[in-house]
């Protein structure tokens, strides 16, 4: 059956064996954010993140997934910055940890694929923040690792927002679909996509529902318009 990724203007089709029947649209003039305190995790050495994005405005810093202990050494993003690279920042005493795409993402008809995947307990430090776009290892221009076991906000016992920056700037504009957070694993991006034999260059979405999410994982498919932070993982 047809993949359809909304976003009524320029949705992207392929053929697949899993169809993706909505999205939810983030107007940044409007302040739109997703809101939750997690609670006590799995694991905060070890998550990932998973979402299809489609951009709207490029050239400004816009934020995908936050989160926020307090302003000057608990937070973090991940985000299209202003040179429209995609970077994940994880605020941690005072010092920044983060990974930088030497790509750019500009192609506002296009849905992106954006994995990022923790686990602070690898002894190479290159393998603790992975990024994937579209199914394979983005190439790194610049990245601070963190140290190894180091607990990072994200997957804290703390607010998570989807959208928008803690301090309400960042604002996201554009376009999500299937977002999804592992707490206590770092997955590669096969738990959650495929190149298939019918298009081996076009990387495609697929059924995450029997994944393990972990006690603070969920999953937003976006398919209930009155609550569009349903989690339909199983841990409500």
């Amino acid at each position: 059956m047809p993949l359809i990724l909304p976003g009524n203007v320029g949705s992207a089709t392929a053929t697949t064996g899993y169809e993706v029947a909505n999205s939810v649209r983030f107007n940044d003039d409007d302040n739109a954010r997703l809101s939750k305190t997690l609670g006590t995790p799995t694991n905060r050495d070890k998550y990932t993140l998973s979402v299809w994005v489609k951009r709207s405005t490029l050239g400004a810093n816009s934020s995908i997934f936050t989160c926020y202990g307090n302003p000057s050494n608990q937070k973090g993003t991940i985000r299209f910055d202003s040179t429209d690279k995609i970077s994940a920042y994880l605020l941690y005493d005072g010092g920044w940890h983060y990974v930088q795409t030497s790509a750019v993402f500009r192609d506002v008809s296009a849905w992106y694929n954006i994995i990022l995947a923790v686990d602070t307990t690898q002894a190479t430090d290159t393998n603790r923040i992975k990024l994937y776009v579209n199914g394979s290892l983005a190439t790194i221009g610049a990245a601070t690792y963190p140290s190894q076991n180091e607990d990072t906000w994200f997957n804290a016992a703390t607010e998570h927002q989807i959208g928008s920056l803690i301090d309400e700037t960042e604002d996201f504009d554009g376009y999500m679909a299937e977002f999804v957070f592992i707490d206590g694993q770092q997955l590669d991006p096969t738990s959650f996509g495929e190149f298939d034999e019918d298009s081996p260059t076009i990387w495609k979405p697929i059924d995450v529902s029997g994944l393990t999410f972990g006690t603070n994982g969920f999953y937003l498919d976006f398919e209930n318009a009155s609550s569009l932070g349903a989690d339909v993982s199983g841990n409500s």
